[in-house]
């Protein structure tokens, strides 16, 4: 039980990482407003790029808790990255 906390937790900090890497490419990278910045990319077919770039940050993550010994973390983080994989695979196809 105490297992799938810690893979919960550890999904949770995958999907914030995601978030926090996106938000900030968009900040450093991009001269539109971050909701101009992510329309754009929807209507030129560019989010999925946009989502992978965000993921950059969930190697930290993952590392991080590789390297303090929280394993079921760092696998929560991974399916988090899968997950995203999926998404960009999705945005990519359709």
């Amino acid at each position: 039980m105490k297992t799938k906390k810690e893979i919960g937790i550890g999904f949770l900090v995958g999907l914030i990482a995601n978030t926090i890497g996106t938000v900030l490419y968009i900040i450093i990278f991009s001269d539109l407003s971050i909701p101009d910045t992510y329309k754009a990319a929807v209507a030129e077919g560019h989010i999925g790029s946009l989502l992978a770039l965000g993921a950059v940050l969930n190697l930290g993550a993952f590392f991080l808790f590789l390297k303090i010994k929280r394993d079921a973390r760092a696998k929560g983080v991974l399916i988090a990255t899968l997950l995203t994989a999926l998404l960009i695979m999705y945005y990519k196809v359709f």
